[in-house]
């Protein structure tokens, strides 16, 4: 079976805890893949998906390699899986479609785009 590609839109902490995720369950077995609810799909196990895209409106992301972007502020969530390879998959500027939230402007550097 080929692998799954997908591209993410947003850098943020879901995409953190997905890439993770990923590269944490890549060379488990299904007996020590504990926290996983479905260890395979069709077929499909956690190292069958690939990123091949990304996207993101901060500049603080844009242009890092998706497993550095992940870990850049304002990401917040936990690190589980501080270990990332490089996926040789670069974060490209998005359109600022829809703008964003107003309030960010009010946040620390560190916490706002």
């Amino acid at each position: 079976m080929n692998p799954i590609q997908i591209a993410i839109v947003g850098m943020g902490n879901c995409a953190s805890s997905l890439l993770q995720g990923l590269e944490y369950y890549r060379d488990k077995t299904p007996e020590d893949a504990i926290g996983l609810m479905h260890w395979e799909i069709a077929g499909y196990r956690p190292g069958d998906i690939n990123v091949v895209a990304a996207f993101d409106i901060d500049a603080r992301k844009v242009g890092l390699d998706v497993n550095e972007a992940i870990f850049s502020a304002p990401n917040c969530t936990t690190v589980f899986q501080a270990e990332m390879p490089s996926s040789g998959v670069k974060v490209s500027m998005g359109p600022v479609l829809d703008g964003y939230s107003e309030h960010m402007k009010d946040h620390p550097a560190h916490q706002s785009f």
